[in-house]
């Protein structure tokens, strides 16, 4: 164990050195470039731009940066090839942090670089937003993207967000008119707004001195923009697809993001609940603790990430909340080639809440249906004045009932993050989290006789609870997680980063009887006792390294990543099934305890050790076509162990290598046509007959499909057809009945399309369809042309908010959605399945200043459906009745 453990830091070391070769190698270093002045110039794109000329200024050529602030307007660009090529081949310059500074005339923006010379920007004026293109550049934040609002006495909000791989957008919004803004170029710090609201200026801007460009200047900067929605439902980049921030329309494969405004609209306490909207559904009811989710057809219920790094029993085995949520990115179809073994359907990386540049505090209370009350807080800001520290901290509290009878669930949750600006160039970012799930029974669902399927002996009310509610309290989870991320760029084109997650997961429960059938009577329910004796505990651990570098080759450019990861998941549990008293399901009678005759005992558990290299690099071969290339290969290992009745283990080993490969061609700037192939793997435990460990799961898709960024940028599209394939699936030995043999298949066909942005002001939609055909294509068991479980074949959503953004009502809003699920079979033999439903959803909103009022209203017609089944037509689950929740928050 010791020699493993060694080994793996050995790598980690590797690539690290391989880093420092490659970026002293005198073919891809890249020269600097010491420019001592640049022009700015306004393309006539906008009906009300400006067409006065100026210089950029140096910080150290003005007295103040803002004592007398001009409007920012830009020589026209200069029609010279010189100036062309610069731009073209001048390498990405990273933008490492976005700082708002108060000043004597208002605020002072700063994209945070020490090669602001090589920057091209370009401007635009648009209602009250000025707009500004910053082409060259790529931002290198947490979060994503960069948003502050009410910086200051006039300004609305100033927002900065990636356009594509290396175009930044920065929005100034004055609340009541257009601010005023100055460029400067501060060699210290980087490229310098100066923003002051029109309020505070009674003149007009005079034009300062032009300066021509030279051969020896940089190229002008250009500016073309639109602004993008304040509301936040349109994210325009992921880190999912490519382990970096990269636009969503420049990766080869669907990528969902659901943002935290929407999980805040619609009441989202669960991530189930927000992934309704990406079309995934079988999400946690409150009385259970598991979430289930089917994407692309197959069960993707363990592949969740957390910020980029493995979970292994998150969704599986815990209903996770949204309360630490900044956003839940999905990545669709096979992602091996960049996380190691996952199922085919696709991952969730669910992004953490993150430290604030600048104070922030937030109280909110909800309170709603069967008792439900929850208090929170977010709180964030710099630590010092120099806001090289940085904090957040976020806690919440849930106590609920349930429509079940009996059943109440308390929660507690707290995180913490904290981010220390070592130096410029390097950022260290420490999470932590607890959290506590209290629930005082485990509800098991209702047979399908009595609920889906007529009975003589009546009908089972939604409500009941079939189970022994004395002996099943308490049950409870607590969850830990600490995880850093360590950042250091060499210079703005290479960087390296070292990142680290541990999980302990705890857990101790009561007895909890477990239906096992529904004998002939169909009304007399068989049942076990199932107990933990112990505390249940697993440990997930993931460090993962990767060097990232910009370089180019001829014309050509590349970002290539070169990694590493290294996941640990320890589980140990004990068992004990007992046999227990059958139950009347139409007329209940409780407190029957039985004489708990031990069936089957168990203690042990798992101990898996995954070991991954891989690379990916995303090749520019022109401005407008974009080839991506990976490939991952992992040696995946599982020890089994067992200590009743005698010690025992067993260790299976396999590894596997997984490509990727992709095309991103834009005709033009808004249209992103893709075409990708994408390979998977999942280890397998047990032997054959004749004694050889199975071959592990592989999956393969074929992805076509097309991206649009519409209205503007202010809404995007997404229209994807794929095929996948899932092979070296367990199936009967015909030869062996008590063996299985890995010559099962399974295959999904399907086309989807995705919608989410901005209409018009104030007004945000996000919508989803999924026609989906999984079915069995190979079995020895299973008849072929089965379609595989809890897999609708039509699922479709849609959620629309409008909020008045002026007037006597402004502030005032509402929202609406329909969430349609179709037809699913509950079990793989397709022997019961679960009808299709409609589900509508309304809010009602005030927000005005650091006032939030929201009423919100979920399944608001009351209708009785299934929201998923877990194993057999003896566990069919109900989704919630109508429920109502008002949520109170004050921010300041």
């Amino acid at each position: 164990m010791v020699l493993k453990k060694l080994s793996i830091w050995f790598w980690q070391c590797v690539l690290f050195t391989a880093s420092i070769v490659t970026y002293n190698h005198p073919v891809l270093a890249q020269q600097t470039a010491n420019a001592t002045s640049k022009q700015l110039s306004l393309q006539q794109t906008a009906p009300n731009q400006v067409e006065l000329n100026h210089q950029i200024l140096n910080l150290s050529d003005v007295q103040s940066a803002l004592k007398s602030a001009t409007y920012l307007l830009r020589t026209p660009r200069q029609q010279n090839s010189v100036s062309e090529l610069s731009q073209a081949l001048t390498p990405v310059v990273l933008i490492t942090d976005v700082k708002v500074n108060a000043t004597n005339k208002g605020i002072e923006v700063i994209l945070v670089t020490p090669n602001s010379e090589k920057l091209f920007v370009s401007g635009r004026t648009e209602g009250n937003s000025y707009i500004a293109e910053i082409k060259n550049a790529q931002l290198q934040l947490a979060s994503g993207n960069f948003r502050q609002q009410k910086p200051a006495a006039g300004i609305a909000n100033v927002i900065v967000v990636p356009v594509d791989g290396n175009t930044l957008r920065l929005t100034v919004t004055g609340e009541t008119a257009l601010p005023v803004v100055e460029l400067f170029d501060s060699q210290t710090e980087g490229l310098v707004f100066g923003v002051t609201p029109s309020a505070t200026t009674a003149q007009q801007p005079t034009p300062s001195q032009q300066t021509q460009p030279s051969e020896s200047n940089q190229a002008p900067i250009e500016l073309e923009v639109t602004a993008p929605p304040e509301t936040g439902y349109k994210i325009p980049d992921a880190s999912i697809g490519t382990r970096t921030n990269t636009p969503t329309r420049d990766v080869p494969q669907v990528i969902n993001v659901i943002p935290q405004q929407v999980i805040k609209d619609q009441h989202n306490q669960y991530i189930g609940d927000a992934l309704r909207n990406a079309g995934i559904s079988q999400g946690a009811t409150p009385s259970s603790l598991n979430d289930r989710f089917v994407i692309r057809g197959f069960d993707s219920s363990t592949n969740i990430l957390t910020d980029g790094l493995r979970n292994y029993f998150a969704g599986a085995q815990n209903a996770l909340n949204t309360s630490n949520v900044e956003r839940i990115e999905v990545l669709r179809g096979p992602a091996s080639v960049l996380y190691g073994q996952a199922g085919l359907g696709g991952i969730i990386n669910v992004v953490t809440k993150q430290p604030l540049r600048d104070p922030y505090y937030d109280a909110s209370f909800s309170v709603g249906s069967f008792n439900s009350i929850q208090p929170s807080f977010d709180i964030g800001g710099p630590l010092t004045s120099d806001k090289k520290l940085l904090y957040r901290l976020d806690g919440s509290y849930l106590s609920s009932d349930s429509f079940v009878d009996f059943y109440h669930q308390q929660r507690y949750q707290i995180a913490g993050a904290l981010s220390w600006d070592i130096d410029k160039n390097t950022k260290l970012t420490l999470n932590s989290s607890y959290e506590d799930f209290n629930q005082n029974l485990n509800w098991r669902g209702l047979p399908a006789v009595g609920t889906l399927y007529p009975s003589p002996n009546g009908k089972i009310p939604p409500n009941r609870f079939l189970g022994e509610p004395g002996i099943e309290d308490p049950q409870d989870t607590t969850y830990t997680r600490l995880s850093y991320k360590l950042e250091h760029h060499f210079n703005e084109n290479w960087s390296v980063e070292n990142a680290f997650q541990a999980i302990l997961g705890r857990s101790n429960d009561n007895p909890f009887l477990y239906p096992i059938g529904l004998e002939p009577d169909n009304r007399t329910l068989d049942q076990i006792t199932i107990t933990t004796p112990t505390t249940r505990f697993q440990n997930v651990f993931d460090v993962n390294t990767q060097v990232t570098g910009r370089f180019n080759t001829g014309s050509v450019e590349h970002q290539l990543i070169i990694g590493s990861e290294y996941a640990w998941n320890h589980l140990y549990t004990t068992q004990v099934n007992l046999s227990a008293p059958s139950i009347d399901i139409f007329n209940p009678v409780y407190g029957q305890i039985g004489d708990g005759t031990i069936l089957f005992k168990y203690q042990g558990g798992f101990s898996i050790n995954d070991l991954g290299v891989y690379a990916q690099d995303v090749i520019k071969l022109f401005s407008n076509l974009k080839l991506v290339l990976g490939g991952r290969y992992d040696w995946a290992g599982e020890t089994d162990f067992n200590q009743f009745p005698t010690p025992t283990s067993t260790t299976f080993s396999s590894q596997a290598f997984s490509p990727r490969a992709g095309l991103v061609y834009q005709p033009i700037k808004p249209i992103s046509l893709y075409a990708s192939y994408s390979r998977s793997f999942v280890p397998q435990t047990g032997l054959s007959a004749n004694n050889n460990p199975f071959q592990p799961q592989r999956g393969t898709q074929y992805e076509v499909g097309v991206k649009a960024d519409l209205l503007g940028d202010q809404l995007s599209a997404n229209l994807a057809l794929y095929d996948l394939t899932l092979t070296n699936n367990l199936t009967a030995d015909p030869n062996n009945p008590n063996f299985s043999i890995t010559v099962g298949e399974e295959r999904s066909r399907g086309v989807e399309l995705f919608v989410t942005g901005e209409i018009l002001s104030g007004w945000n939609v996000i919508a989803s369809y999924a026609y989906t055909d999984p079915r069995v294509t190979k079995d020895n068991s299973t008849p072929v042309g089965n379609l595989l479980n809890l897999a609708p074949q039509n699922q479709a959503s849609l959620w629309t908010t409008y909020i008045i953004p002026k007037g006597n009502l402004k502030g005032l809003g509402a929202g609406f959605g329909l969430f349609y699920v179709g037809d699913r079979f509950g079990d793989l033999a397709n022997s019961f399945k679960l009808p299709s439903y409609v589900r509508t959803d309304a809010a009602l909103y005030y927000r005005r200043g650091q006032l939030d009022a929201a009423l919100n209203f979920q399944n608001l017609f009351d209708l009785k459906y299934f929201d998923t089944a877990f194993l057999s037509d003896t566990q069919l689950y109900y989704g919630n009745p109508f429920t109502v929740n008002f949520t109170l928050s004050w921010h300041f």
